[in-house]
């Protein structure tokens, strides 16, 4: 049965400010629009006041408030981009920007590009031109934009999303940092507390085997040959933990001497029932490891593949050079195989489908591969009752 990953309780504080951030994000572009339509109308107001000034001072020649109208309504327009066409046809603007000095030809071309946006924006103001008479001559249009002002508040919601974007990708990235450092943190106390707990039983033993290779009445040499094994191995085990935590130093070592190392020290302690095969091409395929962490990554795959298979199967173990400086090492089982949905978790902490376990190994066994080997360790193929096919990536050249 798995386990539940022991930080998972902490992945409610990421709902929790990813909802605080949506309920920002709403709440703003909410009242920006509000405030957005309060301006339209108002600008729009203005423009209706402006186009109603503009006829005035047009059909009032001789009029002593034209110079008030002029000076108080039509140059207080300094901010809504406005475009009219007076009798003539030729084209009159205020908040364009044009220079002076441009030529005709291109002030026009400018005006009517702007004419044509204002067009697709908004319905224009309608002025009525008068003869002198006072009888209707034809009609004119006053054609305008939202100011400079308006558009920055239009655009105000999606800078704002961008910067509560990029403070949510900034937060998560400290949160998953210390939780990355908090986990290490575990690991190596872990390990080296594992190591030093070692230290006392493995020195005893070694007395021990001492005294029994010494004692003349001892006939079977066998057994303390197996017991020195044994004691090798611990040693080896305890300088492995000792070194999580620790930058190890790598250098090219024989990959298939090492995973023969690994094989002939497990074979006689696992079922023989179970086959274990080794496949290479070439008997020495050099990568850049730390002999005593490969082969905890090694012998950590394969004693998995002999939970995963049980009584009866095979773990085949391949050896390829592959392209770009790597050396390639599949190892694969007949075993139950792992479900689609539960790949992703495999290297996790605290995922385990045993009833007794950590949960530490693979998340072990991918650090020491990809941040200690700079490799890359994953399932390359699974199928539920077929077996699991892990993959070790190394580099042949250092980094």
């Amino acid at each position: 049965m798995a386990r539940n990953e022991p930080y998972s309780g902490n992945t409610n504080l990421k709902w929790i400010v990813l909802g605080v951030s949506i309920l920002i994000s709403i709440g703003s572009i909410y009242y920006t629009d509000i405030l957005v339509d309060e301006l339209k109308q108002r600008e729009r107001q203005q423009v209706e006041l402006f186009a109603k000034a503009l006829e005035y001072t047009l059909n009032e020649q001789s009029n002593e408030n034209i110079l008030f109208v002029t000076d108080e309504i039509i140059f207080k327009n300094n901010s809504i981009p406005t475009i009219w066409i007076t009798k003539d046809g030729d084209y009159q603007y205020r908040n364009i920007d044009i220079k002076d000095d441009w030529p005709q030809a291109r002030k026009r071309k400018v005006l009517e590009d702007v004419l044509e946006e204002m067009k697709a924006r908004y319905e224009p103001i309608q002025m009525t031109y008068r003869n002198e008479n006072g009888d209707i001559e034809n009609y004119g249009y006053v054609y305008y934009k939202n100011s400079f002002l308006l558009t920055q508040l239009i655009y105000y919601p999606f800078i704002q999303l961008s910067v509560i974007a990029v403070f949510a990708f900034i937060s998560y990235l400290a949160f998953n940092y210390s939780k990355v450092a908090e986990q290490n943190q575990v690991w190596v106390g872990l390990a080296k507390e594992t190591a030093h707990q070692l230290g006392t039983p493995l020195s005893s033993l070694m007395a021990w085997a001492e005294v029994l290779r010494d004692d003349p009445n001892l006939k079977n040499k066998e057994l303390v040959d197996e017991l020195e094994k044994d004691i090798r191995k611990l040693t080896v085990v305890t300088e492995r933990f000792s070194s999580i935590g620790s930058v190890p130093t790598l250098k090219p070592e024989n990959v298939v001497a090492l995973v023969n190392n690994v094989v002939n020290y497990l074979r006689p302690r696992v079922s023989s029932k179970i086959k274990i095969e080794v496949f290479s091409l070439s008997e020495n395929i050099q990568a850049n490891v730390h002999a005593p962490l490969f082969e905890w990554v090694l012998e950590n795959l394969c004693k998995n593949a002999v939970d995963a298979i049980g009584t009866t199967g095979t773990i085949a173990i391949k050896i390829l050079r592959g392209s770009e400086s790597k050396v390639y090492i599949d190892v694969s089982d007949t075993g139950k195989g792992i479900s689609r949905s539960k790949i992703p978790m495999v290297f996790k902490p605290g995922f385990t489908t045993k009833k007794r376990g950590w949960g530490l190994g693979l998340a072990l066994a991918k650090r020491i591969i990809e941040t200690y080997h700079h490799g890359r360790i994953f399932v390359k193929s699974s199928e539920e009752n077929q077996g699991t096919t892990f993959r070790i990536s190394l580099n042949t050249t250092s980094f």
